[in-house]
């Protein structure tokens, strides 16, 4: 049995994964600030850090995707946002000790990921349980709504609080949101599927029916392909903005902190208009609309250097607000839009096949971006970054999924 989105299950839902957004927001900036100004690790730190934080979903990915749909997702989620909360103590403890190093912050933040790789698999999974067909995209709608609020929040709390005490310290803050995040989970009762006979069990031949279900020829190939192209763009920036930021713009952890704030304003701006968006335009078209948005802010952060402190910092906050706009527009979209087409029993390992090639893309860019920024410089790899949302919106256009519309699933399913 579902519940609709605006019932207590869903909220439970709503309310862990708001607190465990925060708090992961909190964990991304106090992370990158860690290498680049406590470990001194510049560029090729944060690419290492990019790549770590994916390396999982490389590796483990399709794996933990069969893994997932073998049993109930809610159980799941508990442990492993226990999992996580004392994972990631274990930062803090390092600094405390006086051990902290580049290789160990990298280790425990690629154990961190698996465990979130487990978490996101389930929870992702688990939200079509929980809500009627007709209410996916709003309540993705409403998540994404309130995970760029905690886009603006996090990196805002996360420079606040390193202006207070170490950084390493601040981030027992994400561990106590995981916590929160297991208990609001335990509070659901929501009847879930029984798992498939063990008899009925091969693992392989599991993991071969979700990449089947991706890469078949579909338009769930075309979106899965197109996307692909996205996080190179994405690992792209990800691996010199906060380079770019602190070293060539010189600006302060604070400032900082509160320019990438910027991208939340976009993104729950974004969530908010996405419904809107998509019955106007059409979900594919929005899509590849909000793409090209996110190749402009770009380009606006790159063109920020060659004004003065004013204007810098204006377009710097235009260009985050924009990226994070076409984010905040987009995600609910895709992601309903593919779990409209997966049956219950491929839901979780359609969530990690993709998401797994997506950070596979990351780990393997990300590190060649953070040495080749060494060789050509920042700004050259954010023009490219531009340059791959560019091509990502101009591949879905010459696709079929440019008319996807997903009020005609939910019409006839």
């Amino acid at each position: 049995m579902r519940e609709d989105a605006g019932v207590s299950p869903f909220r439970w839902f709503w309310a862990g994964e708001a607190v465990s957004g925060l708090g992961s927001w909190i964990s991304f900036v106090i992370l990158q600030v860690i290498v680049v100004t406590t470990l001194q690790a510049g560029s090729v730190g944060t690419g290492l850090l990019s790549a770590a934080r994916w390396l999982p979903y490389l590796l483990f990915g399709l794996l933990i995707g069969a893994l997932v749909d073998r049993y109930a997702r809610r159980p799941v989620m508990i442990g492993s946002d226990l999992a996580r909360a004392g994972l990631t103590v274990l930062i803090p403890l390092a600094w405390w000790l006086d051990a902290l190093s580049l290789p160990l912050v990298l280790a425990l933040v690629a154990l961190t990921a698996l465990v979130t790789l487990v978490n996101d698999a389930a929870s992702l999974s688990f939200l079509p349980r929980l809500v009627s067909r007709e209410h996916l995209q709003p309540a993705h709608s409403r998540l994404d709504g309130t995970s760029a609020v905690s886009e603006v929040a996090g990196p805002s709390l996360a420079g606040l609080i390193v202006t207070v005490v170490a950084a390493p310290i601040a981030l027992i803050a994400t561990a106590a949101s995981a916590l929160f995040s297991a208990a609001a989970v335990a509070m659901i009762r929501v009847p879930e599927p029984a798992p498939p006979p063990a008899q009925d069990r091969n693992l392989r031949a599991e993991i071969a029916a979700g990449l089947r279900w991706v890469y078949r020829g579909g338009v769930l190939f075309h979106l899965a392909i197109w996307t692909h192209v996205w996080f190179a763009g994405q690992a792209t920036l990800g691996a010199v903005l906060a380079v770019y930021l602190l070293e060539s713009l010189g600006l302060s952890p604070l400032t900082f902190a509160l320019v990438t704030a910027g991208a939340g304003v976009g993104a729950l701006l974004g969530a908010l208009t996405s419904p809107a968006l998509g019955r106007r335009f059409g979900s594919g078209r929005t899509v590849i609309g909000v793409h090209l948005l996110s190749a402009g802010g770009v380009a606006a952060m790159v063109c920020a250097q060659a004004f003065p402190p004013a204007g810098t910092l204006a377009l710097l906050g235009l260009g985050q607000t924009m990226h994070g706009f076409a984010m905040g527009a987009s995600n609910s979209h895709e992601m309903a839009y593919r779990q409209l087409l997966t049956p219950d029993e491929l839901q979780a390992r359609t969530n990690t096949t993709m998401r797994s090639m997506n950070r596979a893309v990351v780990v393997v860019v990300a590190p060649v971006v953070g040495v080749l920024a060494t060789q050509t410089g920042v700004s050259a790899m954010l023009v490219v970054a531009a340059g791959l949302f560019a091509a990502a919106a101009i591949g879905l256009w010459h696709s079929p999924f440019r008319e996807a519309r997903l009020g005609a699933f939910t019409e006839t399913t």
